[in-house]
């Protein structure tokens, strides 16, 4: 398997050296050069197997630069019951006919990014442990990124991180979980702008191939592909827990079809559901993608009107779903280029060009095209809709959920079908966004033992400008 840029850059590489390496030398963004396509046979094959199993079955049709028993051994490493309490690791949760919420915030970090992070961590050990190599990771995060990220590079040989996040931005639990870890191999960045201007400081120093290569610099955002192919697995694992039991009332498919299911996910980045859509190439059932945003609704104008138009800080919310506050989406350019019938020289002039110089471009055809070839549809909730969609689930169902995961199950309610079964994607535990949940709620989520007091605990962070400078100097004086 060789991997392509969405910028049309000639060289194919393997997965292991865009593991370490994050963008593409042209800025692009790596995707496989074709997607490996799975059919019935194969699906009721891996219907039975564990987490970790499907996990490595899926892996291994995009990573052949490492032995299958060495990544057999990875997978069921990181996928294990003891680290997220579950036999099942991500269990379905039918909340009433046809809706189901998926748990993806079982791992150490409450969020669903460890379901991604924690495995990356062993790939990178792994990577740098057969070349002798170190790595510095430099990421950006809104929210649970950061965290999921330093609780899976803590301590790992030959890893140092570098996590810039937006100054005030995020929930006091969420600071509190990475400024609290005094790990010598984590750096807390805190940037003085909001979570877009983080965005661009990795994409300046990740373009900027002298440093990048003087210091090693890779990435743990989204739009390494390590990231997104990780997560490919929790939709399939859904998949199969939803269609467990034939549906009462399926769609006339035709005799012999395989069942479909619909995903609702919340998405700022646009990661989360892009690999929603790499499940969906490889030939997984998925009827419909919907894609809820907050406030911050440029991915929802997209699919409404044709219209990516990126806003300034100045444009950019400041949420009770702070996770999303993001106006630029980083992972929106891979499915673009799907979208483009993978024209690099196009999709190099839409982002690179015209979006740098207006702040926006136009597709139109191609919206339906969205719609009607690659299943999405979109929606937006705000403020009043969260604490509505949180009472509403806690009175009616008995069940908690924080303010991201009730923007999914708001914007899944508008595009139900009685014949398709709806999984709302979980993005994290309650406890994270506990003020609004004592709002809509009048009381205090459950926290787990472990985070006891953490908002308490001495602070390990470093306030820096909105400024690629300020951050290549502060990489290169720890890295001396």
């Amino acid at each position: 398997m060789l991997y392509v840029s969405t910028r049309g850059h000639p060289d194919r590489k393997h997965f292991c050296e865009i593991l370490l390496e994050g963008l593409a030398p042209d800025g692009g963004l790596y995707l496989p050069e074709s997607y490996p396509q799975v059919n019935a046979a194969t699906l009721a094959k891996w219907r039975t197997l564990s987490y970790a199993d499907l996990a490595f079955e899926i892996l291994s049709l995009y990573i052949d630069d490492i032995p299958a028993d060495d990544l057999r051994a990875l997978a069921r490493k990181t996928y294990t019951e003891q680290v997220y309490g579950t036999k099942e690791i991500v269990p379905l949760k039918k909340l009433e006919d046809g809706v189901y919420l998926e748990a993806l915030s079982n791992g150490p970090t409450l969020a669903f990014k460890d379901m991604a992070m924690q495995l990356l961590g062993h790939l990178f050990e792994y990577e740098l442990a057969r070349r002798g190599e170190e790595l510095n990771i430099l990421g950006a995060t809104s929210g649970d990124t950061g965290s999921a990220a330093e609780y899976a590079m803590r301590g790992k040989q030959g890893v140092r991180v570098f996590m810039t996040s937006p100054r005030g931005r995020m929930s006091p639990f969420q600071q509190a979980q990475m400024f609290s870890l005094q790990d010598a191999n984590i750096h807390n960045l805190a940037i003085e702008g909001v979570f877009d201007d983080c965005q661009d400081i990795v994409k300046a120093v990740s373009n900027d191939l002298d440093f990048k290569r003087k210091y090693r610099i890779g990435t743990v955002n989204s739009i390494n592909w390590a990231r997104l192919v990780a997560q490919v697995v929790y939709y399939f694992a859904g998949y199969f827990q939803a269609t467990e039991r034939p549906h009462p009332n399926p769609p006339p498919e035709g005799e012999g079809a395989m069942p479909k299911v619909s995903f609702a996910v919340p998405s700022g980045n646009f990661g989360n559901i892009c690999a929603g859509h790499v499940a969906r190439m490889m030939g997984l059932p998925i009827d419909r993608l919907v894609l809820a945003t907050n406030e911050n609704d440029v991915l929802d104008e997209f699919f409404r009107t044709g219209v990516y138009r990126v806003r300034g800080s100045k444009e950019t919310h400041e949420t009770s779903s702070p996770s999303m506050d993001i106006s630029k989406a980083s992972n929106f350019e891979r499915f673009v280029f799907d979208l483009l019938a993978r024209d690099g020289a196009k999709l190099r002039y839409l982002f690179a060009e015209e979006l740098a110089a207006k702040g926006q471009f136009t597709l139109g055809a191609e919206v339906l095209q969205a719609r009607e070839h690659y299943g999405f549809v979109s929606g937006r909730s705000t403020h009043a809709d969260r604490l509505a969609t949180i009472r509403d689930t806690y009175e009616r169902f008995g069940t908690m959920i924080d303010t991201h995961t009730a923007d999914g199950l708001k914007v899944a309610r508008e595009h139900l079908d009685p014949r398709v079964p709806m999984i709302v994607l979980e993005t994290a535990l309650p406890i994270k966004f506990a003020a609004t949940i004592v709002e809509a709620l009048g009381r205090e989520p459950e926290r787990p033992a472990k985070f006891a007091g953490i908002e308490a605990l001495p602070k390990r962070v470093t306030v820096l400008p909105a400024d690629a400078a300020a951050v290549k100097q502060f990489i290169a004086t720890h890295c001396a």
